[in-house]
């Protein structure tokens, strides 16, 4: 699965489109792979999710009741975490559980967070 979404990554272009090999310089691959991170990250639930993990691993029902939404929206959500490699997964008997891959994109979301904040506060025109 993890190969699957590093050639994902590898092979989209900035808008999304796939790119032939070789047309993509060094200098922009690591772009790509912070645009489709950032494209993870685009979903106000998969944010919520997200932040849901940071004190360890949940179940899906987990989630479900602790977002207060339902378990094939959880379900896709997390898929899109996995696929963009955010979540790990953890199979324990029947149950399935959902973890942080890295600890460090909490901090990432807070720092987004206190940005959007400070450039609303700060708008003058809509």
């Amino acid at each position: 699965m993890i190969n699957k979404s590093r050639d994902y990554m590898n092979k989209k272009g900035s808008e999304g489109s796939p790119v032939e090999a070789g047309n993509q310089g060094e200098a922009e691959q690591p772009l790509s792979t912070v645009a489709f991170l950032a494209k993870s990250l685009s979903d106000e639930n998969r944010l919520r999710v997200l932040l849901s993990l940071r004190e360890g691993r949940l179940s899906v029902s987990s989630l479900v009741e602790a977002l207060q939404l339902s378990q094939p929206l959880i379900s896709h959500h997390l898929k899109e975490l996995k696929r963009a490699l955010l979540v790990k997964v953890e199979r324990n008997g029947p149950f399935i559980y959902y973890e942080l891959a890295d600890k460090r994109i909490i901090k990432i979301i807070k720092d987004l967070e206190t940005v959007a904040g400070e450039l609303l506060a700060n708008r003058r025109t809509f």
